[in-house]
């Protein structure tokens, strides 16, 4: 069942809202400012983020910022649904990364729509991720059998110019990084420094991060003297349920099975 936040300031709009989108057999949470937008959007990782541009303390560009900068939420669809429609105002909220722009009122249908067409576009774009990370899954030791993990040092392909964004991952992976981060880092605009790596290695920077942890990840489930939670903490995640996540959808299996699967009983 798709995960929806709703962020809107008015009650009764969030209520009827929610209570269509539920009718569709959507899990649907609202919040009523973006301060308690981006607390839910952390705490309940949605699947899709409906929100308002004009609200108290954060307002919806401020929300869409949070999310786009965060490498947990940073592909999350995002819809805009307000009565702010100018030209500029509807430029600068795709600028900033917002996926559709529905403009008040607008009719259940619409929002329905809207919602179902992104979900779709979303679930089609990580089924491409997963299986394009998957061609460089190294395959995992056999049972019974002691195989270690790649070294760093040959994790990263040998490209100059890339050399520094790699050092920067590799430094810094066990932290909770963005991509402005490495950007920032590096000394590269972010939009340029997401063109060249993906032009050099047909991949993205957070597609990089995710294997970088995920090698390190199966490094310290094979010790065997961590918890999942543990391991989860060590390499980056503050969400340990994020990143059980994000490890079974690129291994197909739990943290615990994998290791269950990976590592000699007899040891």
């Amino acid at each position: 069942m798709s995960k929806i936040l709703l962020i809107e300031d008015s009650v009764r709009t969030a209520s009827l809202f929610a209570k269509c989108l539920r009718s569709e057999g959507y899990c649907t949470f609202a919040a009523l400012n973006g301060l308690e937008g981006v607390q839910l959007i952390k705490s309940e990782q949605p699947d899709l983020v409906i929100c308002d541009v004009l609200m108290p303390q954060l307002d919806g560009y401020g929300v869409l910022s949070h999310l786009r900068s965060d490498p947990a939420t940073a592909v999350t669809p995002f819809i805009f649904l307000t009565a702010r429609c100018s030209r500029e105002e509807v430029r600068y909220g795709m600028e900033l990364g917002a996926d559709d722009y529905l403009t008040k009122p607008c009719s259940f249908d619409e929002i329905l729509k809207a919602v179902s067409t992104r979900l779709d576009k979303q679930k089609s774009l990580q089924q491409w991720c997963s299986a394009e990370c998957q061609i460089r899954q190294p395959s995992p030791p056999a049972l019974n059998e002691s195989q270690p993990s790649p070294e760093p040092a040959s994790f990263f392909p040998a490209l100059p110019k890339l050399e520094k964004i790699f050092t920067y991952i590799e430094a810094h992976f066990c932290q909770p990084i963005t991509l402005d981060d490495v950007a920032q880092a590096t000394n590269y605009s972010p939009a340029y420094m997401t063109h060249l790596v993906k032009r050099k290695t047909q991949r993205s920077v957070y597609c990089w991060i995710l294997e970088r942890r995920m090698v390190e990840a199966r490094k310290l489930l094979l010790e065997d003297r961590l918890s999942v939670k543990e391991v989860a903490l060590q390499i980056g995640y503050s969400d340990p349920g994020y990143f059980t996540r994000q490890f079974k959808q690129y291994h197909q299996v739990s943290p615990k099975t994998w290791r269950q699967q990976n590592t000699d009983p007899q040891r």
